[in-house]
């Protein structure tokens, strides 16, 4: 690998510097763009009533919507924290927006395609089952010590 010591040729160092400053920007801003987009369209189009009506609580239904969703949606980090606070504001309830938020980075069905193809189906399933369950403790937890008086403070 041909490296570019930054002290003998300066002019190619700040090239090298500034290239992977954009890189690294590029990277970072295409998600947020995403993001942002993904959630103001969530709060543009989705009613109160009907995220209300969507993920009314944390029962075994809600949590299930709320995953199929986060499944079907971007595995950008970004992206899914957006939604999740959009779905909060919007109506939707707080453990389900954060279970909709572990699902789309954790249950993604592109990743685990990537994941099977790159690493083997052992590794995708470990993905899934790990990923479902860190989302039952967290309702689990969620439910032992999350108090409503908290739930008001979040919005």
């Amino acid at each position: 690998m041909n490296t570019i010591n930054p002290f003998s040729d300066p002019i190619n160092g700040i090239f090298l510097a500034l290239s992977m400053t954009f890189s690294m920007f590029w990277e970072i801003l295409w998600a947020l763009i995403l993001g942002f987009t993904l959630s103001g369209i969530v709060q543009a189009v989705i009613s109160k009533g009907e995220m209300s009506r969507l993920l009314p609580d944390a029962s075994p239904k809600s949590i299930a919507v709320a995953c199929g969703l986060g499944a079907a949606s971007s595995s950008c980090s970004y992206a899914s924290v957006a939604l999740a606070r959009s779905i909060f504001c919007k109506g939707g309830n707080f453990t389900a927006a954060i279970a909709f938020q572990f699902a789309s980075t954790n249950l993604v069905i592109e990743l685990g395609i990537i994941l099977a193809v790159l690493m083997g189906w052992q590794f995708t399933l470990a993905e899934y089952v790990g990923g479902l369950l860190m989302i039952v403790i967290l309702v689990f937890l969620f439910k032992v010590f999350l108090k409503p008086f908290v739930r008001e403070l979040l919005i």
